[in-house]
């Protein structure tokens, strides 16, 4: 059964997050751990190589510099690059995000860093008995470095019947979504989205009004265009995500029929000149119309019915 974590956002508004289990948390620790003992068996190695026969002095020295790059260094470069998730984190499924849900940064993780070597796990944590301790006497599981930072861990991987829903286009919005530039779309942005999509239905009325339309602006600033009046917040990012989609299909299309049928004509994007409709062919039966790429769906009564 998945533990939820009820925060508090910037905007007064409760925000369910899942939150993640000690053992998971556990594992995630010990993948990350097993890369910090072989990266510092590569540098004794190296150092042994390097370092002059007899300087013992400098070796240590040295290695103790080594020590505190990977032990500390390792977790905030790698927290800071990706967002809150080290390659442990990212093979179990979590991520470090601040209390009110948003995404970390340098101090964040750097306070993480710090305090997991000194209080967590290693100068005064006792292998990692502080930190456990900690994390269950929290009812959010979060250990010193957590506090300390105003962090928290979450899991990140969304569910496979969630990651594989299709997100359709919203009918009458086709043609908007076809002028956009989705280049200027981060994928962190359209990631947040799309989750945010998924869990439409779970998250209680004021939580989705409100992330809904924080995202939608964050969208609309980063393509340079506005919300159109009268449209949902879900409804504008579902038909930013489903062109983004449409149109990494088409290129990916494109390019396997460019490999294996050289001289292949693709069929025209959606801002080029669409070809004719053939008309009635011998025998009477008129041919089925081409389908654009950015899919025209069946109009319906409601056109702005939230996904199910």
């Amino acid at each position: 059964m998945l533990e939820e974590s009820e925060l508090v956002t910037g905007e007064a508004v409760v925000l369910d997050l899942r939150v993640a289990k000690l053992a998971s948390r556990a594992l995630a620790l010990a993948l990350d751990v097993l890369l910090q003992v072989a990266l510092l068996i590569g540098a004794a190695l190296i150092l042994s190589f390097t370092v002059q026969t007899g300087d013992e002095s400098l070796f240590v020295a040295l290695l103790l510099v080594c020590l505190v790059l990977v032990m500390v260094g390792y977790p905030v470069i790698s927290e800071t690059l990706t967002r809150g998730r080290s390659l442990g984190k990212m093979a179990v499924g979590l991520r470090v995000v601040r209390v009110d849900g948003g995404p970390i940064r340098f101090r964040h993780a750097l306070v993480r860093g710090l305090a997991g070597f000194v209080v967590d796990f290693w100068a005064l944590g006792l292998f990692g008995a502080v930190a456990v301790i900690v994390s269950l006497c929290s009812s959010n599981g979060r250990r010193v470095g957590d506090f300390l930072a105003g962090t928290l861990v979450v899991r990140d991987r969304v569910p496979d019947g969630a990651a594989h829903a299709p997100i359709a286009m919203p009918p009458g919005l086709e043609g908007w979504a076809a002028q956009l530039d989705l280049t200027r779309l981060p994928d962190d942005l359209a990631l947040a989205s799309r989750q945010f999509l998924a869990r439409f239905r779970e998250l209680r009325p004021e939580a989705s009004h409100a992330l809904g339309w924080g995202l939608a602006q964050q969208v609309g600033n980063a393509l340079g265009t506005p919300v159109p009046p009268g449209v949902p917040p879900w409804a504008f990012l579902s038909a930013v995500l489903a062109e983004r989609r449409n149109r990494d299909h088409a290129r990916a299309f494109q390019a396997y029929v460019a490999q294996t049928r050289p001289g292949y004509q693709p069929y025209p994007g959606p801002q080029a000149a669409q070809p004719s409709w053939p008309g009635p062919q011998p025998g009477g039966v008129p041919p089925e119309p081409p389908t654009p790429p950015s899919g025209t769906p069946v109009p319906v009564e409601n056109p702005f019915t939230p996904p199910s």
